[in-house]
């Protein structure tokens, strides 16, 4: 496959087969996860989504296959996609020092959450750590790889992404920090054992007993939260205090983030709070 020029667009490689006005639908961004690329297209190029995915594979000759994202959906945030170029959806995404092995049309990697992996990745050196909701390994990898805990509990129900979690952990030789363990939040998660807990799902306030019981004294927790614009940060905030208050723990706010625009109204935010 020829490399394209560098200052070549997509609308040039598409310009003598669309029309001016498909031309102007085209999609101005995509994500690119090791060596997949994603992209989302208008309906109105529904015809046309394989001539795109093609070009895009010119514009990027080391990627091998090109899926068109049509939504998220599911208890596990599966990605909803079909392949319109190329072959193959197994990658190893790269990412701040750390690498990640997933299969691109089942498990989702949002690029909006790298600011939060990154942050990840400076804290809990020599702690032990309770990733509640580990996935293939987001905050566990980095945070093993940069800060070194003295131990991770990475807690994954999802089976599909649990042994790409312990593929990850192998992959970047952390097996003596993380620990997979395969299993219900719920039921798994070990209590006041924790000086740090990451609980980074969007149902995680179903769980936050668990979260908080697992906390040492003066243990940190990091709550994630889809929260409507007008209660940032007032609901979060609330519902990690109320089920401490009646657990009989303290809480002191430390930070509150938002993390990225979930949807129109929407925001992805993260309380770190500190539990005594």
């Amino acid at each position: 496959m020829t490399e394209v020029q560098a200052h070549t667009t997509l609308s040039d490689l598409l310009v003598d087969k669309f029309s001016k006005n498909e031309l102007k639908l085209l999609p101005k961004g995509w994500q690119i996860l090791g060596n997949i690329i994603i992209v989302s297209i208008p309906p109105r190029l529904e015809a046309r989504k394989y001539e795109i995915g093609e070009a895009l594979l010119r514009f990027y000759p080391r990627c091998k296959t090109v899926l068109r994202m049509k939504r998220v959906s599911g208890p596990y945030r599966e990605p909803n996609v079909e392949t319109i170029a190329g072959d193959g959806t197994e990658t190893i995404h790269k990412e701040n020092g750390c690498r990640f092995k997933l299969d691109a049309t089942k498990i989702m990697f949002s690029p909006g959450n790298l600011d939060e992996r990154k942050r990840m990745s400076a804290l809990g050196k020599d702690e032990i750590v309770v990733d509640m909701f580990a996935g293939i390994g987001y905050f566990s990898i980095p945070m093993a790889v940069h800060s070194r805990p003295k131990k991770i509990a990475a807690i994954e129900i999802n089976l599909l992404a649990y042994n790409y979690l312990c593929e990850n952990v192998q992959l970047n030789k952390v097996a003596d920090i993380i620990q997979p363990v395969h299993g219900d939040c719920a039921i798994k998660t070990p209590v006041g054992i924790a000086d740090r807990a990451i609980m980074g799902s969007f149902e995680a306030f179903h769980h936050l007993i668990q979260g908080i019981n697992a906390l040492k004294p003066n243990g940190i927790l990091h709550y994630h939260e889809t929260t409507p614009e007008k209660l940032v940060f007032d609901r979060p905030i609330k519902r990690v205090t109320d089920v401490a208050n009646e657990l009989d723990r303290a809480v002191k706010i430390q930070k509150c983030r938002k993390v990225k625009k979930y949807s129109p109204g929407v925001w992805h935010v993260v309380v770190d709070a500190q539990v005594f």
